[in-house]
This record gives C-alpha cells, structure tokens and sequence, in this order.
C-alpha cells in the first residue's frame, strides 16, 4: 500500500487533509486515486494510519482515517555525524541511514574534509538530502522522519553534544575499543547514541583530542580501512542491530 505523509496539525477529528503539491500530484495523476481509495498515511513521529479518500480538490484531497496502526518499538534516537565525502556519496549515506531508521544525520565540516560549501550550496544540498530522507522514509516503511541537520563544523557539533549518553568517535590511530566491546560495556542503560563518522584520511589528532575532552570514546570498525559512505552505513547498521530493547 503506498504511503503518504501528513501533517498532524491539520488532522480534525477523523480526516485530514494532504495539500502538498507532488503527494497530490502523485495520488491524483500516477496513482489515479478514486474516491473511497485507501491509502496508508504518517505524521512521522510515530503515528500510522490507514485512511479513505473522501474528496478530491483541485489542490487538496481529504482522507478520513479509518484504523490507527499500533506504533512499534521507539529504540534509541541515533545520531550519525558524517563527513562530507567528494561526489554525491551523501546523498547515498543520507538514503541508506534514513532506511536505518537513524534519528538525526549531520553533515559535517572537518579539517581534512575535501568539500566545502558556500551557503548557497549547503541549502540547495540540504532541500536535496530532506527530500532523499523523506523518499526512503517511505520506501522503508518507517514511521519516524530523519531530522537533517545543516552542514555543520566539527567543533560546534562536539560542544553541542551534552545530552547524549553514549558518544563515540571511530579513528585509526590510538587505544580503542571495538563497537561491540562497547556496547557489550556501555550499552545497558542507553537511550541516546552519537557517532563521529570521519573523513578520508580520518580525523586530525586535534580532532579526536576534542572529542576525547566532551566524552566520546575512540572506536574502532575493525581491521579494514573504510570509505566514509561505508563506515556510516556500518556503523549505524551495527548499533542497530545490537540495541538494547
């Protein structure tokens, strides 16, 4: 069943009202979506529905709601801050985190990163990267938003990163702990995890010092070296996987 998002706010009692111009444009010229059509709908925080189609505007169409579907399991709220790789690999870490129901993606200015944006081109990438999230947002089926944040510096994330409980920085060099250690160590108890993705060439000893100072803890991937867009992907997949529920 194809879904579509809502705004909660303009839920009134049992129907609400879908105006955005390509979810219409989608239901009423691909979909050719007839009155009494179902359709399921997410206000993307958590809340999913099955719903009737009961009138068809110009530029709106009105859904009654039908059945409220039971939430499912919340887990921890995942931060992922990721370098900003060269090419369009964000655009692919963006997709396949949102898939992995990562809570919040930061795109991230770091001292060796290759791409730097002006702030015309940071905005036009994150109206980019918001409508990629919302894509695989649907096609995965969750039912939480990813919240994008703008590209953001290094330093101005780490000060920023107080009201997290697990903190975590992969890097190359130095004493670490592999992720499952750390889990297995730190994990029980967690309901909010960041974790530093670097760039190529990895984060700068002033960088992995910084992060040490506000608490993150140095991992490791593992005996391979990973291109960023793979380190993310691995990263967010393990702790995942291995959440305590």
């Amino acid at each position: 069943m194809n879904r579509f998002l809502i705004d909660k706010h303009k839920m009134r009692g049992g129907s609400v009202v879908i105006d955005d111009p390509q979810q219409v444009h989608h239901l009423k010229n691909v979909l050719r979506i007839k009155l009494s059509g179902q359709v399921e709908v997410f206000d993307g925080s958590g809340n999913e529905y099955i719903a009737r189609v009961i009138q068809i505007g110009e530029e709106e169409i009105t859904l009654e709601v039908e059945r409220v579907q039971a939430p499912g399991a919340a887990g921890l709220e995942l931060t992922v801050a990721c370098a900003i790789p060269k090419n369009v690999k964000m655009d692919d870490i963006v997709d396949k985190l949102t898939q992995l129901g990562v809570d919040r993606i930061i795109p991230l200015e770091t001292d060796r990163g290759i791409v730097r944006l002006d702030s015309l081109k940071k905005d036009e990438r994150l109206r980019r990267w918001e409508k990629i999230s919302l894509s695989a947002v649907k096609q995965s089926h969750n039912c939480r938003l990813t919240r994008i944040d703008p590209v953001s510096k290094f330093k101005d994330v780490i000060s920023a990163s107080g009201d997290y409980n697990l903190k975590l920085i992969p890097t190359l060099d130095g004493p670490r702990k592999s992720l499952g250690e750390i889990f297995e160590k730190e994990g029980r108890g967690v309901d909010k995890v960041m974790i530093l993705i670097g760039p190529e060439g990895d984060f700068t000893c002033a960088e992995v010092s910084l992060a040490r100072e506000a608490g993150f803890l140095p991992v490791s991937l593992g005996r391979r070296i990973l291109r960023v867009d793979t380190a993310a992907v691995a990263a967010a997949a393990f702790i995942r996987l291995n959440e305590k529920r």
